[in-house]
C-alpha cells in the first residue's frame, strides 16, 4: 500500500501541476491526468447508482466495478503501471452476458431514464464513453494498456446494459420515437 494522506492540501498544485503516482508533475490538464479524473468521475457516479435499491445481482458486479475503476485510476496516474488485465476484461464480459441474456432482444433506440437509478446508470455510461475517449487520446503518445481500453470499451456496454435491466425493473425503458 502507498502513503497514506493525513494533510489533504499540499500548495503544491498552486501552480496548475499535479503529481503522477511515480513522482512526475505534469499539467493538471494533462490528457493522463483527464482520464483518470474521469475515471474517478465514473466511480462516483457509479457510487450514486449503487446509493440506490437495485438488484444484488448487479450490486455485486457494480462494487466489483468500482475497485476495478479505482485500480484503473491508479495504472492512470503511474506510468508504466499494469493493474486491469485481460481476465478483468473477460470477467466483465461473463457479467454482461448474464444481464443481457435477462433482456428482450433491443427493438428500439432506448433514451436515457425510465426511473432514477436507470438514468444515473445512463450517466455512468456517457462518462465512460467520456474516458475511452480520453485513454484512446493518451494512447497516441504514451503508452496504454491495451486491457484497459478494452475493459472501458466493454464496460460503457456493460452499463447501457445495466440500465436497461434497471429501467424494466420500475418503470420500463423510454423509448425513442423517431422524428425523421
Amino acid at each position: 500500500m502507498g502513503h497514506r494522506l493525513s494533510k489533504i492540501y499540499t500548495r503544491t498544485g498552486d501552480d496548475g501541476t499535479t503529481g503522477l503516482g511515480d513522482g512526475s508533475r505534469v499539467a493538471k490538464d494533462s490528457l493522463r491526468v483527464d482520464a483518470y479524473g474521469t475515471i474517478d468521475e465514473m466511480n462516483s457516479h457509479l457510487g450514486l447508482v449503487l446509493a440506490y435499491e437495485i438488484p444484488t445481482n448487479l450490486r455485486e458486479a457494480l462494487s466489483e466495478i468500482q475497485h476495478l475503476l479505482f485500480d484503473l485510476g491508479g495504472e492512470l496516474c503511474i506510468p508504466g503501471t499494469v493493474l486491469i488485465k485481460p481476465e478483468h476484461v473477460e470477467w466483465l464480459e461473463q457479467e454482461l452476458d448474464k444481464l443481457n441474456d435477462e433482456l428482450p432482444m433491443l427493438k428500439e433506440f432506448i433514451l436515457p431514464g425510465g426511473n432514477a437509478p436507470a438514468a444515473a446508470c445512463h450517466i455512468c455510461r456517457t462518462v465512460c464513453r467520456r474516458a475511452e475517449r480520453l485513454m484512446v487520446g493518451l494512447s497516441r503518445g504514451e503508452a496504454v494498456e491495451p486491457a484497459s481500453l478494452a475493459f472501458v470499451n466493454r464496460l460503457s456496454d456493460f452499463l447501457f446494459v445495466a440500465a436497461r435491466v434497471l429501467a424494466r425493473a420500475d418503470g420500463g425503458e423510454v423509448l425513442w420515437r423517431g422524428r425523421i
